[in-house]
């Protein structure tokens, strides 16, 4: 089914129509029969039984002998910058400052880790912001100090698509951007549900989250790129050990994926967006099926055989509608928009130490993203400027946080 509607303030969409479990059970039996060249719009079949050679595979639940406290705390130490408008993407420079990706301005702005200087790097041509589109996720190359490339997932008037920019910083501001360079194309693009996360991971593959656009069936149907999570090369061509040998799609059975993070053991944690009962966080395997639309949370029957993978945690709408993540001290951070808190989930390996904890809740606003630095305090964004917050002074800002 097709939502065109404005979606809510909370980013949901109204309820929809179930499938059958049958026809649940036939298609999670399917192999992940999905392929993509290059600015490709469609996923084709091959398939290629490598996991085991997939660096990126998650490995097995693997305790650690220094988990996190059940208990933590945040403590907000500083403020690094005010009057950002909609922010959305943020990657961390070698160094430690900060781009920001402005979704509606289409503009990204460099912020000065000490002192919080704002330099405007310039626009990304072909955005067209709307809805929930526009420019999203950014991420800097692994090999960044040889190639000054920066990476931008934003929403076209086709697409949702990937560019790779380069950037000059002595050239003058607010034109130090290169021409753009399009890798990836063909993400199916909405109103709502655009996914837009993107970040390279331990492996050096760029990894993005998209969302089903509004349209459920996408997620369950290998031969679309949306409700998808997407690995490729840094050339946008499908990585070694994908599931599928011609294709970029990692797994399946998503919503609207925000969120991407790396434990110190490789395993890639996800956010989900619920639709009107459980917002979910994921741990990540390739060629699973996460569910949706069929589940939404954890299914009663995952157990008997469902195919689909149970989220490891799971909250009320109300209280997360979770955006970016970020991995820092032992535990998974999650920044939420409707719930305006800061999640942590402190991990044992694969297991959660104890229940969730919640800060900061409607101190700040509606929380976007957040990302570790690298001395272990945490970047904490708000986004109380997209059109569905409340603005007060200053917004929205980066905070910097210390957290254990």
């Amino acid at each position: 089914m097709w939502c065109s509607c404005p979606r809510p303030a909370d980013e949901r969409t109204p309820a929809v129509q179930r499938r059958s479990q049958t026809a649940v059970l036939a298609a999670a039996s399917l192999l992940l029969a999905a392929g993509c060249s290059s600015g490709g719009t469609q996923p084709q079949g091959g398939e290629n039984s490598a996991r085991a050679k997939n660096p990126a595979a998650s490995p097995n639940a693997t305790p650690s002998s220094t988990a996190p406290p059940a208990k933590g705390s945040v403590k907000v130490t500083g403020t690094l910058a005010t009057g950002l408008k909609s922010p959305w993407g943020v990657a961390v420079l070698p160094g430690g400052d900060l781009l920001v990706a402005s979704r509606d301005t289409g503009k990204i702005v460099r912020v000065a880790a000490h002192g919080g200087k704002i330099t405007e790097l310039g626009s990304v041509p072909g955005v067209d912001p709307g809805g929930e589109g526009g420019l999203l996720g950014i991420a800097v190359s692994s090999t960044f100090g040889a190639d000054h490339e920066v990476y931008a997932y934003f929403t076209t008037a086709s697409d949702n698509r990937i560019a790779r920019m380069i950037y000059d910083e002595k050239r003058p501001q607010g034109n130090q951007l290169g021409a753009p360079d399009t890798i990836f194309k063909g993400i199916p693009k909405g109103q709502i549900h655009n996914g837009g996360r993107i970040a390279f991971g331990p492996d050096k593959m760029l990894y993005a989250g998209t969302g089903e656009t509004g349209d459920t069936g996408l997620a369950q149907d290998k031969q679309s790129l949306g409700g998808k999570i997407l690995r490729m090369t840094p050339d946008g061509e499908p990585a070694h050990g994908n599931p599928a040998a011609d294709s970029v799609v990692y797994d399946y059975g998503h919503r609207n994926v925000q969120g991407l993070a790396w434990d110190n053991d490789k395993r890639l944690w996800a956010s989900e967006f619920g639709q009107n009962t459980w917002d979910e966080l994921n741990l990540i395997e390739p060629g699973k099926n996460y569910g949706w639309p069929e589940v939404e949370g954890k299914a009663k029957d995952a157990a008997a055989g469902s195919g689909f993978v149970d989220p490891i945690e799971q909250w009320k709408t109300a209280d997360a509608s979770p955006s970016g993540i970020a991995y820092a001290k032992g535990s998974i951070w999650m920044a939420s928009l409707r719930g305006e808190r800061l999640w942590r989930i402190a991990l044992n390996g694969t297991k959660p130490v104890a229940a969730p904890q919640a800060f900061l809740q409607g101190t700040y606003g509606r929380l976007r993203t957040v990302v570790a630095a690298d001395d272990g305090a945490l970047w904490l964004v708000t986004s109380n400027t997209d059109g569905r917050g409340t603005p007060h002074k200053g917004d929205d800002r980066i905070l910097r946080l210390q957290v254990s």
